[in-house]
């Protein structure tokens, strides 16, 4: 068995252990649960344990001639757990880049164990698609997460918070302003996320509803949140204080800069000198995001293209940054004019 180290206990005494590549959950009482995995996946009333992996190049090499079951199920004879009663959960994301956050009220705690990555593979729900499966096609999660509620939940219950769980991941990335990498829209997740949520059927606490008016779902919510955003702060350096950056911001709408730079009539070393000094003035910040919001607006067809070309040149003159300014001419006339 792998070298391990506890890192974490709930209060209803499962275990977490940080192994080598692999966070591992043993459960104190008998969980039922959903989820995404290839192992055990789909609901299930009885699992004892359940993991989130790191797949080296070694592993990934291994991977692209076997089954992923297959393969994780060798996983779990080697970390000594019963695979017919363990689910688990395998990404790129470094597992000391994980962040654990509990939320309470009264007897209810959920736990939720996030690892994330979003340099690459951020998207959002209905991007043009980066492959298609017809034989079978191998893909790893990039965010991860693990939800242990203490309460006792029924399957419908438990694809509710599923449900919960997954929009609240979604929250998460827009609070960050994370870019789709395959549109200019914002990511809703990755393409290639897992989830997995657990209830304890040994609780005389039964839950019936986990969506958003519940406090059940709140907690899960807020937990989900918490956890993806400092995970992803850990794992790519992205945080609400990197996000506010006006060249960020239009990063979002992906232009040829270097055209952009060849017809520049200035110094270009003194513009991007003062452009260092200027993107992150919290002014210039807002400015910015107030003239991608009417560009928002025009590709989702929410304002007619005239009005959002005079709009968005009025807020543009307000800015007192000249390589900024400069930058949203060129934003503006590309997307809207």
């Amino acid at each position: 068995m792998y070298s391990n180290r506890l890192i974490f206990k709930t209060s209803s005494e499962d275990e977490i252990f940080y192994l080598k590549d692999t966070i591992l959950v043993n459960f104190k009482h008998n969980r039922n649960g959903v989820s995404s995995s290839e192992l055990n996946g789909g609901t299930c009333d009885l699992y004892k344990s359940v993991f989130n992996q790191h797949l080296s190049q070694d592993k990934i090499d291994y991977l692209e001639n076997h089954d992923v079951c297959e393969y994780l199920i060798n996983e779990c004879r080697l970390m000594e757990i019963d695979s017919n009663y363990s689910t688990g959960l395998i990404t790129l994301a470094e597992m000391n880049n994980l962040s654990i956050v509990s939320k309470s009220f009264r007897n209810l705690e959920v736990t939720s164990i996030s690892t994330a990555g979003v340099r690459t593979n951020a998207s959002k729900a209905g991007d043009p698609s980066s492959y298609w499966q017809e034989n079978g096609e191998y893909h790893f999660g990039t965010i991860n997460i693990i939800v242990l509620i203490n309460a006792n939940l029924s399957k419908s219950t438990l694809m509710e918070a599923f449900m919960t769980a997954t929009e609240a991941k979604t929250v998460a990335l827009n609070n960050l302003k994370i870019p789709s990498q395959y549109s200019n829209g914002y990511a809703t997740g990755t393409g290639t996320d897992g989830l997995c949520i657990f209830s304890n059927v040994d609780s005389d606490d039964k839950i019936t509803n986990a969506g958003k008016h519940s406090k059940l779902g709140e907690l899960i919510a807020k937990s989900v949140i918490e956890s993806v955003t400092k995970a992803i702060g850990k794992q790519v350096w992205i945080t609400n204080k990197s996000q506010s950056n006006a060249l960020v911001r239009l990063n979002r709408y992906t232009l040829d800069i270097n055209e952009f730079y060849n017809d520049l009539d200035c110094d270009k070393d003194k513009f991007i000198r003062q452009l260092q000094k200027d993107m992150g003035n919290q002014d210039n910040v807002a400015i910015t995001t107030s003239v991608l919001n009417l560009i928002d607006e025009v590709e989702n067809d929410l304002i007619k293209k005239d009005d959002a070309y005079e709009l968005a040149c009025q807020i543009k003159e307000k800015c007192r940054s000249y390589p900024i300014r400069t930058l949203l001419d060129y934003w503006i006339n590309y997307f809207i004019h």
